[in-house]
Parts: C-alpha cells; structure tokens; sequence
C-alpha cells in the first residue's frame, strides 16, 4: 500500500506539556499527536517535528511530518485528528508534501516571537501565561540597539546552553531578522533564522532586557557573540513568552503550488 506524506501545521498551549519531546511519564506534544495518529491509523506514526520546544514553550506554527496510509488525505486527517486531540493542541493546517520532505533537515527557516507585557494588564490571568512582564521600566531604544548586533551569521557559544549540541557543532547561526515590534499592552520580540540553539531566543531575550532595565552595559549582545562559553549570559527569559511561530521550507517540497505553513 502506498503511503502520503504530509506536514501538519501545530498550535499548542505549553504550559500543558513538558515541552515538545516524547518523554515517559510526562505529557508532551509529541505523545499527544503520536496517541491519535496512532488510534487512526492503526499503527505507529511518528511525528516528526521541526524543532524541539522546551516546556511551557507555546506554537502558532509549529510544523510536525508524518507518513500516512494513501487513503488519509491532507484535510482529511487534519479534521480527524483534532477531533481527538486534547484541547491545548490544534492542528491549523495540513499540507500534502513530496516524499523527500523532512519536517526538521528540510527547514530553510524557523521564525519566533517572544512577547513581553508592559502596561498594568499584563497582570492579568488572560495575560500572565502568555508573555512576560518585566519586573522594571524598559528603555525601547536600549533594546533596538541591542537587537541590531544580530542580524547575520554568528556563533551563538554565548546564547546556548552547554552541551546540549553534538561536539563537533560549530553553534553558528544565520539571522536574517532581529527586531523588536510594539504590539498592545507591551513589545515582542520577532527572530527568524536558518537554526536556533537550545534556549537561544529566551538568552537572547533575557540579556537585551537587562540591558534595557539598566541592569547591564548597552553592547553586552554584541560582545558576547564573541564569547566562547555561556558563562556572562543573562538568565533566560521567561519559557512562557515564546512562540514558535512559523517553518518555512522550500516551494518544490509541497506536492500542490501555493502553499504556506
């Protein structure tokens, strides 16, 4: 019997699961999916995701592969899967990919988004669970500046946490956007790069808002894109501000033209 492939577009609420990762005894977004495939398709499936989020990390785009019997359809198996998912998963799309498509070595681009809550209504239980309000005034024009040093390809020794990589990895990334974004109530975050690094973007978040509270030098991100360790980062923001946003892949992975993730 053939098989389809297809990639399906992720939302979930972190804080229901200990991160992305199949893992005994503890929930995980990766069981969650691999439990209703499974039920459906009367077999195990793996879901292959495009990257590893940490708990209590949420997505609005988080792409996952799977390889299906033929019968099971793009939108067909979406529609049946979030019918049996839990409610902090929803599957917003579902999209029939070539064979050769893999869900992380096949990612031309992830995208994140961290949001930080700024005005008295962060405060709020709509609010406080979904982004991160800082325990002192902020300087926008500190973390502009800070944010500018990162564009381009770096090695992210500093914004990583140690061992976490393969030895040989060389922790160099490619970001080809890095800014700071007002938003209602407070600002966000926007980073989109070729790879991220584990605790990457909340390093990063964590030590530009110490600049910005005045608790370090301005030009400490610069700097320490030239460190060799992670011993002078900040502590990492807040896992609850972050969003895995969007993957992109290329064009000619998708077995039908004009599509997104």
């Amino acid at each position: 019997m053939a098989d389809r492939t297809i990639q399906l577009v992720v939302q979930y609420d972190g804080r229901a699961f200990r991160g992305w990762q199949r893992q005994p005894d503890q929930p995980s977004v990766q069981q969650a999916l691999e439990t209703v495939l499974a039920r459906l398709v009367q077999a195990p499936v793996p879901a292959i995701g495009a990257g590893r989020t940490d708990a209590g990390v949420h997505a609005t785009g988080q792409a996952v592969g799977v390889v299906v019997p033929e019968r099971w359809h793009a939108e067909a198996l979406r529609r049946a899967m979030n019918a049996l998912l839990p409610d902090a998963v929803w599957i917003a799309a579902a999209h029939e990919m070539r064979a050769d498509f893999h869900a992380r070595y096949s990612a031309e681009a992830r995208r994140y988004r961290y949001l930080v809550g700024l005005d008295e209504a962060a405060r709020s239980p709509f609010r406080r669970h979904f982004e991160w309000r800082p325990p002192a005034v902020v300087d926008r024009d500190r973390l502009d500046a800070e944010a500018a040093a990162l564009p381009g390809e770096h090695v992210f020794l500093a914004y990583a946490v140690k061992g976490t990589a393969p030895a040989d990895d060389d922790h160099r990334c490619r970001i080809v956007h890095a800014a700071w974004e007002p938003r209602p109530g407070g600002l966000a975050f926007v980073v989109e790069a070729n790879r991220f690094l584990h605790h990457m973007v909340r390093f990063l978040v964590g030590t530009m808002m110490d600049v910005a509270m005045g608790r370090r030098s301005p030009g400490t991100v610069a700097a320490l894109l030239h460190a060799t360790d992670n011993r002078d980062v900040s502590v990492p923001a807040p896992a609850h501000g972050l969003y895995l946003e969007r993957v992109m892949y290329p064009a000619s992975l998708y077995a039908a033209p004009a599509v997104a993730a």
